[in-house]
């Protein structure tokens, strides 16, 4: 197949743009002719992935960080995943790559890519296929109508949301490790667990304070935090992490946990796995959504996983 490349310029701190060239020279080595397109504002990486699929394209790859690539899964599972609980994709054939060019990295580890981008180039001929689940969430815009997502690594809300528009406003030019770390020490210096009800797979209402509630597909989030250390791609469910009463202290004294993902151990966390995931404010703060690194909305949102709605390229060991 050839591929399609939707490249990010502004990837990378600007170096997606300006060694662009390298990069269409590794994926000219190793599977030949290939056709790309540019994005030019947030969002644009969805448009142009339907486009391209609508245009005959079977072979779609992000060229970027996490953000990039979260928005081509989006535009391909629009194209090609049901709304739930159709009986699977429109068009089973179109395949996912990737070519990592960002600094969190966090959806990249969870299924093995490689960083050097001709490495990478070299899975869009010699990888694997994989069938991945996706989550699809029902959510508030900003502008206050409903809207609709897909994420493929981790979406949630609380402290997350918040850290991610800070990470937005200082920007990652020191890395994505660093610039989550700095925004979660700067946004938990005065943070109070909001007020939401929730509920897994049509059961009770949960009323809570929460830090955080995250909806795992991926095991990694916020530039390399385990935070769901036993999520599977390709098990239909989500991992669920909840937590209660994280303070900057604990951030300070814990952050190791975070990383290693033994702070599944610690009292104020909770784990659990469900199909879907409903959750309503109760305060009168907005809540916050982190999906896949960006900031779309707000709840109230629902959370439904997609079994095996994306097939991606990746690594034969993956």
């Amino acid at each position: 197949m050839k591929p399609h490349l939707i490249v990010n310029p502004a990837s990378a701190s600007g170096r997606t743009g300006r060694h662009f060239d390298a990069i269409a020279r590794a994926v000219q080595g190793a599977v030949g002719d290939f056709e790309c397109a540019f994005t030019h504002r947030r969002g644009h990486a969805t448009v142009l992935a339907r486009e391209v699929v609508r245009g005959g394209a079977r072979l779609v790859v992000a060229v970027g960080g996490d953000g990039t690539a979260s928005e081509v899964i989006d535009g391909l599972a629009q194209e090609t995943a049901p709304a739930p609980p159709g009986p699977g994709p429109r068009t089973p054939d179109v395949t996912f790559g990737f070519i990592p060019r960002g600094t969190g990295g966090d959806f990249r580890r969870t299924l093995g890519w490689p960083s050097d981008p001709a490495q990478a180039a070299v899975l869009l001929s010699s990888g694997a296929e994989r069938a991945v689940d996706l989550g699809r969430i029902e959510l508030i815009g900003h502008d206050g109508r409903p809207l609709v997502r897909h994420f493929a690594n981790v979406a949630g809300f609380g402290i997350s949301g918040r850290v991610v528009q800070e990470v937005e406003r200082l920007g990652k030019a020191l890395g994505g490790r660093l610039a989550f770390m700095l925004a979660s020490a700067r946004v938990l210096a005065g943070w109070s667990d909001q007020r939401v009800r929730w509920r897994a797979d049509g059961g009770p209402w949960n009323e809570d304070r929460v830090t955080a509630l995250s909806v795992c597909n991926g095991r990694f989030f916020g530039g390399g935090m385990m935070v769901a250390p036993e999520a599977r791609v390709d098990d239909g469910l989500f991992d669920v992490t909840v937590w209660r009463g994280i303070g900057l202290s604990d951030f300070v004294l814990k952050k190791g946990m975070l990383y290693d993902g033994t702070h599944v151990r610690l009292p104020n966390t909770r784990t659990l796995r469900a199909s879907v995931i409903e959750a309503e404010p109760l305060g009168g703060e907005p809540v916050l959504l982190d999906v896949d690194g960006e900031q779309p909305g707000r709840l109230p949102a629902r959370f439904t996983v997609l079994p095996g709605a994306l097939h991606a390229r990746v690594p034969v060991a993956a």
